[in-house]
């Protein structure tokens, strides 16, 4: 399995890795990393970039070496960051160009490659191969790698071997697919040379913007280079987060998820945003799971009917709006208030109609009022309260034989499971494990209570926790209580948090690369006036892409696509279909919002009511 114990938090044991005078791995801590955003052949702003992500406090800072005079140019950029006393690691950042590898490899502590498109070679078309092809291709990928490999061991240059799920290789994908299986042998096929080789200063990642698609590549990654008895350190993140509160939430759903597992030796957060950004969002996440080994006991559950590596929504019976076939559904606590106003429910977004009140795109599916009152009758809204005989509040401590005979027999009971333990994610799982153990299918609404003043904090941290449970599968509902912000803030942080462990979407979802110097636009103004424009299209994925490497591929299950293809050049995708080739710019977004149109997926921004 991919942890050692599910109840008992532990880092997983990894090799040292050492990446110039700061290694990672083992005892060490947590590594933050960033990248720069401007070209690497522009020296002097490359230089200032990596002043400020330094002095943001990153460990180590990344550059695009697309090509020869990007990765020669990485060897002054060094030299100019050494005469200003900064004196943090440089790790280049190659596709494509394995030559490019190999001279960056001469000047920088790290080189990350993608297994993807480290090898050019293709099977022209073939679909399957044979095994003696298939070992060919292998051969030909072990000769162009050792090669990179002696270089690196010359110069003491540690590697990440970095697969992407948008851009795995031809054959991998031919015998795998897009899944995370696939992304698990891409990167495998590498680490069994580097094993062969004794070459142990390795990195591995397996990025997607897709939570869970990432969470179970790693889990898997794990598990197999267990099997295999390697322990290289893991680089974790999501790619293509995109910008604001959703790209820090998805960002915390998918490492946090990892963390919580004791996965990870090294992070990115990947923002449309300066890279500066990135990091107080590393340190917030890296930070929310130090101490943890010193939670409160969780007694061992038997997890056999625990699968990781897959999703599937555990099976309950409906109750009330809860459960069953209903969507995951929001619950706004309101139990710190009494009595209950009018002007309480308004400002969760529910509109006032006569005696009745409608429910709005904002607004909660459900309100939980614990004993408080309320000032008026209530017509319209889902009301839970502790004088419901059928809500259920508890935690594992209830969790005997008697309480699940009684639920058991009470299908009708809703449960609101808690934990106050800092280890809450493996508590709250172990409490679905015992559930599941049990055969009781009564819905579970997941409670959790926080103190935090920043609205920042609170998202990453409940993203964590919420996030590790819906990936699983676990959940019907969330409730989240933090009386030091406002309730309409968490129902929205709720609704986020489901969009990013994709299980009820809500809003557009918009895929959005960081950027680096390889992005031939603006990438962080464009997306802002994409959104401007398409945030009201609730139904749709909308992909904004600084370039090709990982563009068709991340982009997979967005519904449209905007790609850079070149200097001022824009190109449009339907799905992975390339419907506009080399756009001007300026003409590009509103290319795109006629393309909506044509398609028949546009609707007017209007005044929405559910």
């Amino acid at each position: 399995m991919f942890c050692k114990s599910f109840t008992k938090y532990n880092r997983r044991k990894t090799n040292v890795v050492n990446i110039g005078n700061l290694p990672l791995g083992g005892e060490n801590p947590v590594r933050i990393q960033s990248m720069i955003n401007v070209a690497t052949t522009d020296i002097d702003a490359a230089v200032v970039q990596c002043k400020k992500i330094a002095k943001a406090g990153a460990d180590y800072v990344r550059a695009t070496a697309q090509g020869l005079p990007e990765a020669n140019a990485l060897q002054i950029i060094k030299s100019k960051l050494a005469e200003k006393n900064i004196n943090i690691p440089l790790i280049a950042d190659v596709h494509f160009n394995r030559n490019a590898a190999k001279i960056a490899a001469q000047y920088v502590e790290k080189v990350r490659i993608n297994p993807g498109n480290f090898i050019d070679k293709t099977t022209n078309g073939k679909k399957n191969l044979n095994t003696d092809e298939y070992s060919a291709e292998l051969q030909y990928l072990r000769n162009e790698f050792i090669s990179l490999i002696c270089i690196c061991k010359q110069h003491k240059t540690a590697l990440r071997i970095g697969v992407n799920h948008g851009s795995l290789s031809e054959r991998i994908m031919n015998r795998y697919g897009d899944t995370p299986e696939g992304m698990v042998e891409s990167a495998m096929e590498f680490l069994r040379i580097c094993k062969d080789e004794d070459f142990e200063d390795v990195v591995v990642s397996m990025k997607s913007s897709n939570t869970r698609v990432m969470v179970y590549a790693y889990r898997l990654l794990v598990e197999k280079m267990d099997a295999e008895k390697m322990n290289f350190p893991l680089h974790i993140g999501v790619t293509e987060a995109g910008d604001g509160a959703d790209a820090r939430i998805k960002s915390a759903v998918g490492a946090g998820t990892l963390l919580a597992d004791g996965l990870g030796d090294t992070i990115r957060v990947s923002l449309t945003e300066d890279p500066e950004n990135e990091i107080p969002v590393a340190k917030i996440l890296i930070n929310y799971f130090k101490g943890r080994e010193k939670h409160k006991f969780i007694p061992d559950v038997d997890a056999k009917k625990y699968f990781p590596y897959t999703y599937s929504q555990r099976k309950t019976k409906a109750a009330n709006i809860f459960g069953g076939k209903n969507q995951i559904a929001t619950v706004a606590d309101l139990s710190h208030i009494n009595p209950i106003y009018d002007k309480d429910f308004e400002e969760l977004g529910f509109v006032k109609n006569g005696k009745k009140w409608d429910k709005t795109s904002n607004s909660p599916d459900a309100v939980y009022t614990g004993s408080s009152l309320f000032d008026s009758q209530i017509q319209g809204i889902t009301i839970l309260s502790d004088e419901m005989e059928n809500l259920v509040r508890c935690d594992i401590s209830c969790f005997n034989d008697d309480f699940f005979e009684w639920i058991k027999k009470n299908p009708q009971n809703i449960l609101m499971i808690e934990s106050a333990n800092t280890n809450a994610v493996a508590e709250l799982r172990a409490c679905f494990f015992m559930l599941e153990n049990a055969n009781a299918h009564n819905p579970v609404i997941i409670h959790r209570s926080y103190d935090d003043k920043s609205v920042e904090s609170l998202q990453i941290k409940a993203a964590c926790d919420f996030g590790a449970l819906l990936v699983d599968g676990f959940g019907d509902a969330l409730c989240l209580q933090n009386t030091k912000i406002e309730s309409a803030k968490l129902v929205k942080l709720c609704f986020s948090i489901l969009q990013a462990a994709r299980v009820r979407f809500s809003k557009t979802e918009f895929i959005a690369c960081p950027s680096c110097g390889r992005t031939l636009f603006d990438i962080q103004k464009t997306l802002t006036e994409i959104k401007n424009q398409t945030s009201h299209l609730k139904h749709l994925k909308i992909a904004v892409m600084g370039c090709i490497v990982n563009g068709t591929g991340e982009m997979a299950d967005a519904d449209y696509g905007y790609v850079g293809a070149g200097t001022g050049k824009i190109s449009l995708y339907k799905n992975k279909i390339l419907v506009k080739r080399n756009i001007p710019q300026q003409n590009a977004v509103d290319e795109l919002v006629a393309l909506i149109k044509e398609n028949g997926d546009w609707t007017d921004k209007i005044a929405e009511l559910c």
